[in-house]
C-alpha cells in the first residue's frame, strides 16, 4: 500500500511525463479557477489538457461547471498549472482527498498557489460582480485537511497561519488592479461545507465573526499549502448576496454560474495582469 507521499509523487511524475512529451515548461505557480470562472483557460497558450481521471489519486469532479482537467501551458506569458474546477467536501471526498492535488503540486515544486472561487458577499457594501481579494479566512468546521499521520515532507505537523494570505502578493494585485483602474475590495473569506447555502441566522454569526464572504471551498487547500510553504494568493467573485442581505431573494447555482461569466472580462484582466507582473518579478 503506497504513502500520502507515494501517492502524490507518483501523480507528479505522470504529470512531468505529460509535460515533457508536450515541450512545456515546468511551471513554478498553480490557479485553481472556481464556480463559473474556468473560461480563463481559453486565453492559455496550452501545452497539454490532462483530464482529473487521468491522475492517479485524483477524485472526479462532479460539478457541472467543473471542467475537471489540469491545463499547463502559458497565460500572460507565465507558465502555469490551471486546474479547471476542483475538488469540494460536499461532493463526498473528506479533506485529505479534496486537498490531495496540492500535494502533488508541492512534488512538482511550485511555490506560488492561486486560488479562485465563487463566494456570496456578507458585506453590505459588496454587490454581485465584485472582486474581493482574501486577506484572511474563517473555517468553524472541526476537521483539517492536515488530521492525522504528519509526514515532515509536507511540512511541520505544527505550522503558522498568521499571514496564509502571502501580504505581498495582496499588495501586488491591489497595485495592480489600481493600474487597471479595476476597483477590487478585501475581506475574511468564511468556509462553509455544503452544498446546502447558508441560512440568514448562519450569514448573521459570520459577520458578527468578522467576516465578508462566504463559500464552499479554497480554505482547505490553502491549509494544505501553508504548511507546503507555498506562496498564496486568494481571490473572490462575489456572485450573489449571502441569504438575508436582501429582503425576499433567493439564492441558486444558475445566479452564482452566470454571474461569475459575467465578471469574467475583469476577472481575466486582473489575473493576466497579475501574472505577468510576476513573471516579471523574480522575488515574488
Amino acid at each position: 500500500m503506497y504513502t500520502e507521499r507515494e501517492q502524490a509523487q507518483q501523480a507528479a511524475a505522470y504529470i512531468k511525463q505529460r509535460v515533457g512529451s508536450a515541450g512545456v515548461s515546468m511551471p513554478d505557480t498553480a490557479i485553481v479557477l472556481g464556480s463559473g470562472l474556468g473560461f480563463l483557460t481559453d486565453r492559455m497558450e496550452l501545452g497539454v489538457r490532462i483530464p482529473y481521471e487521468e491522475i492517479s489519486g485524483f477524485p472526479i469532479s462532479t460539478v457541472e461547471s467543473h471542467a475537471g482537467e489540469l491545463c499547463i501551458g502559458e497565460l500572460a506569458g507565465k507558465a502555469v498549472f490551471a486546474f479547471s474546477g476542483r475538488f469540494h467536501y460536499y461532493e463526498g471526498y473528506d479533506f485529505r482527498t479534496v486537498t490531495f492535488y496540492v500535494r502533488v503540486l508541492h512534488c512538482l515544486g511550485v511555490r506560488t498557489l492561486i486560488l479562485t472561487n465563487a463566494a456570496g458577499g456578507m458585506n453590505p457594501d459588496f454587490k454581485p460582480g465584485d472582486l474581493m481579494l482574501i486577506s484572511d479566512h474563517i473555517k468553524l468546521c472541526a476537521d483539517s485537511p492536515e488530521r492525522g499521520t504528519a509526514d515532515p515532507f509536507f511540512g511541520p505537523r505544527f505550522f503558522d497561519m498568521t499571514e496564509t494570505y502571502t501580504p505581498r502578493l495582496r499588495q501586488l494585485v491591489k497595485e495592480t488592479a489600481s493600474t487597471l483602474s479595476l476597483p477590487i475590495h478585501e475581506g475574511v473569506y468564511c468556509f462553509m461545507g455544503g452544498p446546502q447555502f447558508e441560512t440568514p441566522a448562519e450569514i448573521r454569526a459570520l459577520r458578527l465573526l468578522g467576516g465578508d464572504a462566504v463559500g464552499m471551498s479554497t480554505v482547505p487547500e490553502a491549509i494544505v499549502a501553508a504548511r507546503c510553504g507555498m506562496q498564496i494568493l486568494g481571490i473572490s467573485c462575489i456572485t450573489n448576496m449571502a441569504a438575508g442581505m436582501i429582503a425576499g431573494t433567493h439564492i441558486s447555482d444558475e445566479e452564482v454560474t452566470e454571474v461569475a461569466g459575467n465578471a469574467s472580462g475583469r476577472f481575466s484582466a486582473l489575473v493576466c495582469a497579475v501574472l505577468e507582473r510576476m513573471g516579471n518579478r523574480s522575488a515574488v
